[in-house]
């Protein structure tokens, strides 16, 4: 555990804010406190028209921006003010979930707390359906459990889904990460075609946010529609394929206590390693992104 502990309160390559590090300096210490500064400072592009704001192709395109540093460059460029100041949602930096996660995971880090995203679906969007979503998932000292964070849910999401939670402990029958999910399907558990987002549904979905989600417990936190090794494949029949999956779904579906495991089977498998380079969706076309 301890070795667990202490590889997930340091940085990655995704989450390390590089020469913007002086920006996490001096921030406060508590999870309310550095999720208000998360949604102080970041917008959800679904969610930017409920609040009034319509963004441009180009605002809406800041949801690209896969590392931190790039991150935080643009959100200086809007509003060159301390984090701790909340900016005008005209100001604030377009996201999503995952960017919401992965800025409060950076800023834990930082502090040297133990903190992943995870990448599965959240309960809580729609009726008898599990909605693509990704979390926040950090170490409570205090109470020696790992403990899940929705960064994205404030007051306004809150009440139009009446979350019956608190979204700084959220139950983890309420966010099923991207194992349990594959795990729940493959044994006639769940509907894989509950699983999704908009049309895109079913097996092959929750295949590849197991994947990011391994990806992620080895601090490589990419974009929702990035892609790469299993995740391109064509079949859901490989037997191969198959079992690999199953292992890293048994190895994930919860708050991973074999983590050592997860690291030599995404280490030692080019079908769920990144290896530096990528797929990713960019304004409808498939893109090859290098990374690392």
């Amino acid at each position: 555990m301890d070795t667990t502990l202490t590889y997930f309160s340091q940085q990655g390559p995704i989450s390390d804010p590089g020469t913007y590090s002086s920006l996490f300096d001096n921030l406060p210490t508590s999870m309310y406190d550095l999720v208000r500064i998360v949604q102080g400072t970041t917008i959800h592009v679904f969610w930017a028209e409920r609040y009034g704001v319509k963004h441009t192709p180009e605002r809406q395109a800041e949801v690209q921006l896969r590392t931190m540093p790039r991150r935080l460059e643009r959100t200086l460029e809007l509003d060159p003010r301390p984090l701790t100041e909340p900016r005008a949602l005209e100001q604030k930096l377009v996201g999503n979930c995952r960017d919401h996660s992965l800025l409060l995971v950076a800023m834990l880090r930082h502090q040297g707390v133990p903190a992943r995203a995870r990448c599965g679906f959240g309960a809580y969007f729609m009726p008898n359906h599990y909605e693509d979503h990704w979390v926040t998932e950090y170490w409570n000292q205090e109470q020696a459990r790992w403990v899940l964070v929705d960064a994205q849910l404030d007051a306004l999401q809150c009440d139009v889904m009446k979350i019956p939670f608190n979204p700084l402990d959220v139950p983890r029958d309420q966010f099923i990460v991207g194992g349990a999910a594959w795990a729940m399907c493959r044994s006639g558990g769940a509907d894989p075609e509950q699983f999704g987002i908009f049309d895109m549904h079913g097996l092959g979905f929750i295949r590849g946010n197991l994947v990011r989600d391994v990806a992620s417990l080895n601090k490589v936190e990419l974009l929702p529609w990035d892609c790469w090794g299993v995740i391109l494949s064509e079949s859901l029949d490989d037997p191969s394929d198959l079992a690999l999956l199953d292992e890293a779904a048994a190895l994930t579906s919860g708050e991973v206590p074999e983590w050592e495991r997860v690291r030599a089977l995404y280490e030692d498998d080019p079908r769920l390693r990144v290896d530096g380079s990528i797929l990713s969706y960019v304004n409808g076309e498939m893109v090859s992104i290098a990374v690392g």
